[in-house]
């Protein structure tokens, strides 16, 4: 866990907020907390989607989870 990512108890809160997948099918390559501290990385940091750290997932993933 990097500095400024969620806390075991911040993502228990948020993960009940989250919709749930209602297709089965494939498991998730990148797990949600990962992303969502993608996001939470550019919101703070300012940098290009493009420049993202490889710890939190491929930036184009994060982009699209940003984006919905």
């Amino acid at each position: 866990m990097a500095r400024g990512d969620l806390t075991d108890e911040q993502w228990a809160v948020l993960e009940l907020l989250l919709p749930r997948g209602k297709k089965p099918g494939r498991p998730l390559t990148w797990a949600r907390r990962q992303l969502i501290d993608g996001i939470r990385f550019r919101v703070r940091t300012g940098v290009p989607w493009w420049d993202m750290p490889a710890e939190y997932g491929p930036w184009g993933r994060v982009y699209d989870l940003f984006r919905r």
